[in-house]
């Protein structure tokens, strides 16, 4: 039977840097930090790839290429990656276009080779790699004497980890500014487009000029749970794979965009084109009430023109299951289209009277 001393070597060797603390095994708060966005589950990939459409519903004008960035220097969703590698497989399977997966915020030096940004739950300062993940030793059932050593032990060992960060992430918080306007000349300048995907939308709280590219702000999530969805434009070629003007049921966290509490809000009907919103019309679909929207408007998906280029974002995608949804799959790939210009679409603002087709 091996003692103490002899498990906590192993679990040295292992990488686990525990310490023995009067006699407590005493796990570290970390010893290296743990690389995000964490791999997709190779079953998740193969339920995606038997979900995927066959073809896309409009014809490239040209080859197409598409960067695909998830770095989440917030809150890190375990769906990330296989989101990522959903939109490459999308392009791949209908030859809408070719992706490059990166979560190197240095991408952004030069996007003049892409046609579109894909955001995959990118939140907060997204241009910034994203901190190690210091997590505090578990300190149940110790004396006050014991629980103070294992944290001074956390905090020692974090210290290095942290230190090494924050040199590293100093080039990248001089390039932050000039990365973040790359994206959106980007779009407004160079008339290219921009997809956003559920926690896109939950970044950049103090640059109010990516809140209006993007169309608004993360303002908490109310439902996680089967909720119903309205179709608000039925006609639009990006929602004809929902069935006109039924809408569906789905499962997922939906996020609220309000201004309650938060007025640098970007979210309104009168900027933006909605394509698919919370059902507050049929009486038991959704529990409407846990919003906090006094107009009861909680946007799920949108598109917009913003200056020369086009935007689109849809809030679906916190839960793995979402990535193998055919219909919602379909929805992704027109509304990539959209953002690349190949699939054209009324982006008139939903408070506006229609006009002619967004170019």
């Amino acid at each position: 039977m091996k003692t103490r001393r002899t498990f906590t070597k192993a679990l040295i060797g292992l990488g686990l840097c525990g310490s023995v603390l009067a006699g407590v095994l005493v796990a570290p708060a970390t010893c290296r930090a743990e690389e995000y966005p964490l791999p997709a589950k190779e079953a998740d990939i193969k339920k995606m790839q038997a979900a995927l459409p066959d073809k896309a519903p409009a014809k490239p004008e040209k080859a197409r290429k598409v960067l695909v960035f998830g770095n989440p220097n917030g809150f890190p969703h375990s769906s990330i990656s296989l989101g990522e590698e959903t939109v490459k497989q999308l392009g791949e399977k209908t030859g809408a276009w070719t992706a490059t997966i990166s979560n190197d915020p240095a991408a952004f030096d030069n996007l003049k080779d892409y046609d579109a940004v894909v955001l995959v739950s990118t939140t907060s300062h997204f241009l910034i790699p994203r901190a190690p993940e210091v997590k505090k030793p578990d300190t149940k059932n110790m004396t006050p004497e014991q629980k103070k050593a294992a944290e001074d032990e956390a905090k020692k060992q974090a210290e290095p980890i942290l230190k090494a960060y924050e040199e590293k992430v100093k080039p990248y918080k001089a390039a932050e500014k000039q990365r973040m306007q790359a994206l959106i000349d980007f779009v407004q300048k160079d008339g290219k487009g921009l997809m956003g995907i559920h926690a896109a939308t939950d970044a950049y709280y103090d640059d109010h000029a990516y809140g209006e590219l993007i169309g608004g702000y993360f303002n908490n999530h109310p439902w996680h749970e089967k909720v119903g969805v309205k179709v608000d434009d039925p006609k639009s070629p990006l929602t004809a794979m929902f069935d006109g003007e039924k809408g569906f049921d789905i499962t997922d966290e939906i996020y609220q965009f309000s201004k309650t509490g938060k007025p640098t809000q970007t979210y309104s009907r009168e900027r933006l084109h909605v394509l698919l919103s919370l059902d507050a019309t049929t009486p038991g679909r959704t529990k409407i009430e846990k919003g906090n929207a006094p107009d009861k408007d909680y946007g799920v998906a949108w598109i917009q023109q913003s200056g020369k280029g086009r935007v689109a974002y849809c809030s679906l995608g916190h839960r793995e299951e979402i990535y193998w949804n055919p219909a919602i799959l379909k929805f992704y790939v027109a509304e990539i289209q959209y953002a690349l210009g190949d699939l054209k679409a009324d982006a008139t603002p939903s408070a506006a009277k229609p006009t002619a087709a967004a170019k």
